[in-house]
């Protein structure tokens, strides 16, 4: 891995390097690459001083209130789940060289779709040193090279892990320019979005405005991932014992990821149960902005300090903390308009026992991951059974969801014959 020591340097060398090392990763048997990345995982629990010890460093210079503040920290059981997810990629079926479809045509020429990497795969992402390491072992094992850009925030981090990475790689004689780690600085991001010819895709993950700069400025093609505005509807035919856990984990469980709930859309004849759906909430000290409905039903039944009147910026708004924004509507149809003019596209929930509503709900509702009766707190790649992600993408081109290995692979048309002209 290279790096960089001043903003005024070029960074086309750096991109050079990536766009080399991606021609020497064909050379790698399956069972090489499981070999290194099984080591790499190893290597991460033997450096947990290590790493904690940078990450400290990245935590001291964010505010403890900051919503990315949850998604920057490193512990323990952090770095365990961060080296399961490595041996899950491992334990995972390698896609290259998988036929995806054969055929013979009339002329006798044989055809076959065959599953090959994209190639140099760049991520662009804010405060999750995990990505790091979910991203190159997800592109190592599929014959990409990964070039990371991580933000500022987490800089030290990112180069603990990536120093682990880089160790393990020499040690096997592989070229470590297959995990390119540019430096913090916008300088590197800004040399990323021109990177075209060297670069085949990049792939934001972090904010909203992240992803629509990314959008904006690109001259690489793609993927969006990652931001999450994300809403539950309460219907008049919802299991209440079912809906009270499920709003719980799909708000608590993690406020800072993307599959977190931000708006409970409740049935207006089922705002009588709002205070036993949301008293499990207070206890978590969430803060709700509620509509003119259900700021009646809730006054009086949840703490006043937490409770406040909704404004129009609070829906459409992924709060990334003990936030939520609870809208009342008179039915199906109506919850159905809000969530389309609000939604991210990331995942959408129905609870609800009437099956022809959730039928449509399902069918109508266009998101990555549509939910009945279940947290949206699953969408996420290892719940999926993908191993680590590399992103949930919220676009409809390629790759939707969680993305896995498959996602970051490509296809070409293998063409045998036996002297046919044509």
């Amino acid at each position: 891995m290279q790096s960089i020591n001043s903003p005024k340097m070029e960074y086309q060398k750096y991109f050079d390097y990536a766009l080399k090392a991606s021609r020497s990763l064909h050379e790698l048997t399956k069972e090489k690459v499981n070999e290194v990345l099984t080591e790499i995982a190893g290597r991460l629990l033997e450096s947990t001083a290590g790493i904690l010890a940078s990450n400290k460093l990245d935590l001291e210079k964010m505010p403890a209130d900051d919503p990315k503040y949850d998604r920057l920290r490193l512990t323990e059981e952090r770095l365990e789940a961060m080296a399961q997810e490595v041996r899950n990629v491992v334990a995972l079926d390698n896609p290259l060289q998988e036929v995806i479809s054969s055929s013979v045509l009339p002329n006798g020429l044989e055809l076959s779709r065959v599953r090959v990497p994209l190639g140099v795969i760049g991520v662009i992402y804010e405060a999750r040193p995990n990505v790091t390491l979910d991203v190159f072992s997800l592109c190592f094992k599929t014959g990409n090279v990964a070039v990371l850009k991580g933000g500022s925030d987490a800089e030290h981090s990112n180069k603990a892990i990536a120093g682990i990475i880089h160790t393990v790689l020499h040690a096997h004689g592989i070229d470590m320019n297959v995990a390119v780690l540019l430096p913090a600085e916008r300088e590197a991001t800004a040399a990323l979005l021109q990177a075209r010819g060297f670069v085949d895709v990049l792939i934001p993950r972090g904010s909203q405005s992240l992803i629509d700069y990314v959008r904006e400025h690109s001259k690489v093609p793609v993927i969006e991932t990652g931001a999450g505005i994300v809403h539950t509807y309460v219907d008049v035919s919802a299991d209440l014992e079912k809906a009270k856990p499920i709003v719980f984990n799909a708000k608590t469980r993690r406020v800072s990821v993307c599959n977190a709930l931000d708006c409970l859309i409740v049935h207006r004849e089922r705002l009588r149960d709002l205070k036993e759906i949301t008293l499990a909430l207070s206890a978590e000290s969430v803060v709700i902005y509620a509509d003119e409905e259900s700021y009646a039903s809730l006054d009086g039944n949840y703490p006043a300090a937490l409770l406040h009147h909704a404004t129009s910026a609070d829906f459409g708004t992924e709060f990334l903390d003990y936030k939520m924004s609870v809208k009342t509507v008179g039915g199906l149809p109506e919850a159905l308009e809000h969530i389309a003019a609000y939604s991210s596209k990331h995942s959408e929930a129905i609870i609800a026992e009437d099956e022809v509503k959730i039928l449509q709900f399902l069918n109508a509702v266009d998101a990555a991951a549509v939910y009945a009766n279940a947290s949206t707190a699953f969408t996420d790649g290892g719940q999926f059974g993908l191993g680590a992600e590399i992103g949930i993408s919220t676009q409809k081109l390629h790759a939707r969801g969680p993305m896995g290995l498959t996602a970051l692979t490509s296809y070409k048309w293998i063409v045998k014959g036996k002297g046919q002209t044509r």
